[in-house]
């Protein structure tokens, strides 16, 4: 009986040495690949590789757009859908998103593309500002308090500077800074009336001073520029600090 026992205990031990680990090893193999594939996919998903491109319609993006992307002016109409390229930085690459200005569709596309944002380029028609006040203040305004986008870089381009009514940049930084100031007390007001942890929006400067730009969170530039002339060097400057 002894001796019966020995030779099924050796008889399983031989079975064990020859048992196969080869489907083991490729089962974890395939999981350790798919979590390495996942984690790639949702880094790359959240990266910030955007500069979006706003302002009001007739500002002059899509011809600013068509200048960065394909380095000469294309007839342009008022966009009713964003506009993508790419553009090669001194840092990488870059992708370039044309929002449409129109106060209907703005909204949305900006929702669509803030959270890949990486900086922010708004553009004013520097012949038209004192008369768009209100709009390109509520606007810029929008971009600056949204909480996706509250702490990224932003260049105010003064578009149209060969135009002979155009406002200087320094001009129009006071005029947006005085409107910006009426325009925050309504969204102060807003914000007062709901859960400040349920909303995508933040009070912009201190409530006790006028609002000027060197009150908030990020940098915010303003030079002069011509999509028509293509002076657009302080542009790609800022670009290639991204």
């Amino acid at each position: 009986m002894e001796k019966i026992n020995r030779k099924s205990a050796a008889r399983a031990s031989i079975q064990l040495g020859e048992l196969d680990y080869t489907p083991i090893l490729l089962g974890c193999i395939v999981i350790l690949v798919t979590l390495v594939l996942l984690y790639v996919w949702k880094k790359k998903r959240s990266a910030r590789t955007d500069v979006l491109l706003m302002g009001l319609c007739d500002s002059g993006k899509t011809l600013l757009f068509s200048q960065l992307i394909l380095g000469e002016a294309k007839e342009t109409f008022t966009s009713t859908k964003e506009n993508l390229g790419y553009l090669a930085t001194a840092q990488g690459e870059l992708r370039v998103v044309d929002i449409p200005g129109h106060e209907r569709l703005r909204g949305t596309f900006f929702d669509q593309y803030k959270n890949f944002a990486k900086a922010i380029v708004f553009v004013v028609d520097s012949v038209t500002v004192q008369k768009d006040v209100r709009d390109v203040a509520y606007f810029l305004y929008t971009v600056l308090a949204d909480k996706a986008t509250n702490n990224l870089p932003c260049i105010v381009l003064c578009n149209k500077q060969d135009e002979t009514l155009a406002k200087g940049d320094s001009v129009i930084k006071s005029l947006l800074e005085k409107e910006i100031n009426v325009v925050r007390q309504t969204r102060k007001s807003q914000l007062q009336s709901v859960d400040q942890n349920n909303t995508d929006s933040v009070f912009l400067g201190k409530p006790d001073k006028d609002f000027d730009f060197s009150q908030v969170s990020q940098t915010v530039k303003f030079v002069p520029c011509s999509a028509q002339e293509v002076q657009l060097d302080d542009l790609i400057t800022f670009l290639d600090t991204l």
